[in-house]
């Protein structure tokens, strides 16, 4: 019998039929997640277990085989952390979706991994409770590859990414052990914060079974402002002098090869000339919300915008808001992308937006900037026509020119997307000898084997 077939019959005996598959039909649907340019290979079976049990079953099992394993999610990822590899077992938790509880005394929500983002805040919101991360893609994103991604969102810039969120989590470790790391306290400072580790490992230190999540209050209605510049360099001036001021809730941008490509997908009257839009939100209370949104925008006109103002109308709020949400729909349609996902400090934004536009005129490829202008963290998205190679390579050489820009300014190479397979080699650039040797010491004790999802997350050289 191979490994292969010995962690299948373990599977058989652990999981419902159902949840089992080795169809190669049904395989090529779990092999890689949304990334382009990341590389894939194939499993021999993927499995959907539904309870903590069944996922400790199937670890010990491919732990003894020395089988590897990639845990999933809904596949939502844009970093390859998700790919298969060949000769690996699949595990997907997209079956296990249920809300444990919902503690609005103590202010957390426990919920398994498979539910998506958007079905969770509806479901706390029915208890007057509001879970902030919210990301782009948060209706089709489960909260389980939220917490193995660090998943941030358009509230992140004022209430923080998942790991601000995180109280506690249940874990299955390589070799199939069960562990509850955190607390449901707010504070808690007893040994190393290992649920804090977890956060954002990418599925290579276990597969997490229940996530302890702090929730808030519902947020007062939110107070929109708009603001259009000519210049992308003065937009961004712009955000670092709003941040050093201001808290908003939200602060989204757009340069003009995004709205362009928006607009075209999906019409709803934006402007194209524009250099740069900016979307903001304020909350807060007895009028906080409002004056703090005039005062947003009086700093932007102050940068030059040519225009700014408060939205007092909730449709065209949501409209601009949903255009914001739509960039990566809207360019997947187009042609051939790929997505980078890069963090600068908030005083070095305008710079890098600017060598971001002189990257694609000198590699000839369109690049749409968008992203969280709040918290730095921008996704300049390359472009090109389908199925032409030379733009492909051109777009390939503009991705790593955008990580060296993102480095050069103190910035990293991934944000809120992840290492996957796809910036292993950046990460090495970013991070010193030193911390690689960590990283790799880490992996080492809590996978010593080498299963849950090589080839993911480490640096390279």
């Amino acid at each position: 019998m191979t490994p292969e077939d010995a962690v299948l019959a373990a599977c058989d005996e652990a999981l419902d039929d159902r949840d089992v598959v080795t169809d190669p039909d049904i395989l090529r649907s779990y092999t890689r997640d949304r990334s382009t340019g990341s590389a894939a290979g194939e499993p021999f079976a993927v499995v959907f277990p539904r309870t903590t049990d069944q996922v400790s079953a199937v670890l010990a099992a491919a732990h003894e085989h020395r089988v590897p394993v990639v845990p999933r999610g809904a596949g939502s990822g844009l970093s390859g952390g998700s790919n298969a590899i060949d000769g690996s077992l699949v595990v997907c938790v997209e079956r296990m979706r249920d809300v444990l509880e919902v503690n609005g005394t103590d202010g957390y929500v426990e919920t398994q991994p498979g539910i998506m983002n958007t079905e969770l805040r509806e479901q706390v919101a029915k208890h007057g409770l509001w879970y902030a991360p919210d990301p782009a893609s948060k209706d089709f994103c489960s909260i389980g590859g939220n917490v193995n991604t660090n998943a941030g969102g358009l509230c992140c810039v004022k209430y923080g990414v998942t790991r601000d969120a995180v109280l506690g989590l249940e874990v299955v470790l390589a070799d199939g052990r069960v562990t509850r790391l955190g607390r449901r306290t707010i504070k808690g400072v007893a040994g190393y914060d290992l649920a804090g580790l977890m956060v954002g490992s990418e599925g290579t230190l276990g597969i997490v079974t229940m996530a302890r999540l702090r929730l808030r209050p519902l947020p007062p209605p939110a107070t929109t402002a708009v603001a259009v510049f000519d210049d992308i360099g003065a937009a961004g001036r712009a955000v670092a002098d709003i941040m050093s001021e201001l808290t908003p809730s939200m602060l989204e941008l757009m340069d003009q090869q995004t709205i362009a490509v928006v607009e075209r997908w999906r019409p709803m009257g934006l402007d194209t000339s524009a250099g740069a839009l900016l979307v903001a939100q304020t909350d807060g209370g007895h009028g906080a919300a409002e004056a703090e949104a005039d005062r947003l925008v009086e700093i932007c006109l102050r940068h030059g915008a040519r225009e700014g103002y408060r939205s007092e109308d909730a449709e065209e709020s949501e409209m601009l808001l949903g255009a914001r949400r739509m960039a990566i729909l809207a360019m997947e349609a187009l042609g051939d992308w790929l997505l980078d996902d890069v963090a600068v400090p908030r005083s070095n934004l305008a710079e890098a937006m600017l060598r971001i536009r002189d990257i694609g005129d000198r590699h000839e490829v369109t690049i749409c900037t968008f992203g969280h202008a709040g918290d730095g963290n921008l996704h300049p998205t390359i472009i090109t026509e389908r199925g032409d190679e030379s733009a492909a390579a051109r777009a390939l050489l503009a991705f790593n020119d955008i990580l060296t820009v993102a480095l050069d300014l103190g910035g990293t190479v991934t944000g809120e997307h992840g290492v996957g397979n796809l910036k292993q080699f950046a990460l090495g650039q970013e991070i010193d000898a030193v911390a690689a040797d960590l990283h790799t010491r880490v992996k080492q004790a809590w996978d010593p084997r080498g299963i849950l999802n090589p080839g993911k997350s480490l640096p390279r050289w």
